[in-house]
Formats: structure tokens, C-alpha cells, sequence
């Protein structure tokens, strides 16, 4: 009798091991909706906007902390319930669309600000492909991002990420990746650079936000404030 109630204990311990590792290793199932503009950035053309939700789509799948839905099956359920020439998700229509997609969250992102600038710095030279001096090149882009519960409809994360490239004096021809599409012009400009550094930084932000939740928080928050504090400087008000 002890010995059919010991098994007993140690299969239900077993069990509840198992369900309990199942549960911690559930992952949010996240589909990332087409990109949508409100800037004057030149490299801006069609379907530019889907092509930066597929690759924030493979970005946030290499974490390994999210399961995403393909942008092919996510495309065309929007483009029959006529979202997918805005790109974004208005009001309850969350819920609607992640329910017939099998998503957790939909996560919507606006490009609303770019700005870019290249100038001189004279002496410039160049040799098999190395460049030295001659410019030194700026990019910043804006993308103002929202992430919907496709449970209830409502904005479970928003916030804005910004992304920056730095360029000038040392420049090395040697570029690892690159883009494909309407944006593959801009594998080695400042645009492309500071695109990548804005989608990394979406992918961190998710991470942080929706799987981490711990003090990692507080960095987003402290880069969030300087942003607002940047902007109202910029404001000339009377």
C-alpha cells in the first residue's frame, strides 16, 4: 500500500514538473503587421512597409522567446478585412485579427521622424575599397510602436524607439547581412544602418517588456525620458 502511494506522489510530482516546465516555456505568440509612414524619408517606397515587419519578424524570432506568425498568412488576412493599406489595427479590430491568425499580440510600428545628414570633412582618400575622411554621415529614425493584446483589442505596450548611425573618418567596405526588396539600396547608407539599430532595439524592448520583466525596464525608461526632454528643447515656444 506505501509503496502504490509513494509511485502515486512521485507521478504526480512528475506531473506537475512537466506541466510546470511546459507553462515556463510557453512563448507569447507575436505577429508583426506592415510598417506604417509618417515621415519624409527618401528610401520610403512600396512595400517597404512589409518588408520591415518581416525582418522585425525574423528579429524577434532569433531571440528564441517568441513564436511569430508568417507574414505571408498574417498579410492576407489583412488585406481581406482592408487594413493592409494603412498597416495599422484601429480600435477592437486587435482581438479580430489575432484570433484569425492564432496571435497573443499584434505589434504595429510608425516610422515618424527621419533625418539624415552628410557632410564634408575634406582629405578624403581611398584605396581597394577602404575609405579615409571625406565625410562623416548622421541618421535618426523615429518608429512609434504599439503592441495590442489580441485578447481584449487594447495597446498592452507602446513607446518610442529610436535609432541612430554614426558614421565618418574610418569607413571599411565590408558589410555582413543586408536587405532585400525595395530597400536593398541601402544596405551601406546611414538609413540602412540606423533601420537596423531601431528594429534591435524594438527586439530588446519586447524582450524586456514581455518576457524579461525585471530592472531592464529602467533603461528604456531613462532613454524615453532624454527623448521627451530633447523634444520639448527643440520647441520654440513664445
Amino acid at each position: 500500500m506505501r509503496k502504490s502511494l509513494l509511485r502515486a506522489a512521485v507521478a504526480a510530482v512528475a506531473l506537475f514538473g512537466a506541466a510546470t516546465a511546459f507553462a515556463a516555456g510557453d512563448r507569447p505568440v507575436l505577429a508583426v503587421t506592415e510598417f506604417d509612414n509618417q515621415s519624409g524619408a527618401g528610401w520610403w517606397r512600396g512595400g517597404v512597409g512589409w518588408e520591415l515587419a518581416g525582418m522585425l519578424t525574423n528579429e524577434l524570432a532569433a531571440t528564441g522567446q517568441f513564436r511569430m506568425v508568417e507574414r505571408s498568412q498574417l498579410q492576407a488576412v489583412l488585406e481581406e478585412q482592408n487594413l493592409a493599406a494603412s498597416g495599422r489595427v484601429q480600435g477592437g479590430t486587435g482581438a479580430k485579427i489575432g484570433k484569425l491568425v492564432g496571435a497573443d499580440y499584434l505589434v504595429t510600428g510608425t516610422v515618424t521622424a527621419y533625418e539624415e545628414n552628410t557632410k564634408g570633412t575634406g582629405g578624403g582618400i581611398s584605396f581597394k575599397g577602404i575609405s579615409l575622411g571625406g565625410k562623416s554621415e548622421r541618421a535618426y529614425l523615429a518608429v512609434d510602436l504599439r503592441v495590442i493584446d489580441a485578447t481584449t483589442g487594447e495597446i498592452a505596450f507602446v513607446r518610442t524607439i529610436e535609432g541612430e548611425a554614426k558614421g565618418g573618418g574610418v569607413s571599411v567596405g565590408l558589410y555582413r547581412g543586408g536587405f532585400g526588396g525595395s530597400l536593398a539600396q541601402e544596405n551601406k547608407t546611414p538609413a540602412g544602418k540606423a533601420i537596423r539599430a531601431a528594429l534591435v532595439l524594438i527586439t530588446d524592448y519586447l524582450s524586456c517588456v514581455m518576457v524579461e520583466k525585471g530592472s531592464c525596464e529602467s533603461e528604456f525608461n531613462a532613454a524615453d525620458s532624454r527623448r521627451r526632454a530633447k523634444t520639448r528643447k527643440s520647441l520654440d515656444i513664445d
